[in-house]
């Protein structure tokens, strides 16, 4: 997921490209959900799609700062070029515009747009949400029958999205183990829908390069 905050972005663009290489064999860079140094394998998107879902959104920081400079808060999460949108904006007009811009992106698949028309949250209501979002994430880390790494984990102002390439039990199960973490008001599912078929296929061979699922918000 990428904040919208273009100074504090392309710092870390510059800072991956260069660390990259030099940490072979050392912990992962992790830029927006995507691991460098041989991590990039356990994402169940193809490697290019990965790739894809950082250019949107690096690209949709640039665009919508050019738009609005530091007017709004926006937050654009990619995955499998479905484009999750939350924050805040001053008006109903301004965030169609923000949706609208977006799906005007190149490769941007689908958007779902739930920033909200209402000033912008706190760094204390933000804080939270992070801190929020750290706890869903170790939850899925502990998990024995769940592999953490298949699922991104977005929140904003108590709400957690899920998203990921998954199968119908493992929805269920990451669902009801964000919904039991303190703070969360609601959980949505943004899952693309895996058959047990596939996923085991998946244990075997390089993920499919069609990008291929069911993609199912609710």
């Amino acid at each position: 997921m990428q904040k919208f905050s273009i100074h504090r972005v392309l710092p870390l663009v510059l800072a991956a490209s260069t660390l990259g290489t030099a940490l072979v064999g050392c912990a992962p860079v992790v830029l927006g959900g995507v691991a460098l140094g041989g991590i990039v394998a356990a994402d169940r998107r193809t490697t290019g799609t990965q790739v894809e879902d950082e250019g949107i959104e690096l690209h949709a920081v640039n665009l919508l700062h050019g738009q609005y400079g530091d007017r709004i808060h926006v937050n654009i999460t990619s995955y499998n070029r479905q484009v999750l949108l939350t924050g805040e904006v001053p008006t109903a007009a301004d965030r169609q515009r923000v949706q609208e811009l977006i799906r005007s992106l190149e490769n941007v698949r689908s958007v779902v747009n739930e920033v909200a028309a209402m000033p912008s949250t706190t760094l204390a209501q933000r804080s939270n949400d992070t801190f929020i979002t750290g706890k869903v994430r170790a939850s899925l880390v502990d998990a024995k029958d769940l592999t953490a790494n298949a699922f991104k984990v977005v929140t904003e102002r108590g709400v957690v999205y899920l998203l990921g390439r998954v199968t119908q039990r493992e929805a269920q199960r990451a669902a009801a183990l964000a919904s039991g973490v303190t703070g969360v008001v609601k959980v949505v599912r943004m899952f693309e829908y895996l058959s047990e078929d596939e996923l085991s296929r998946m244990s075997i061979t390089r993920p499919d390069t069609t990008g291929s699922g069911n993609s199912s918000p609710r």
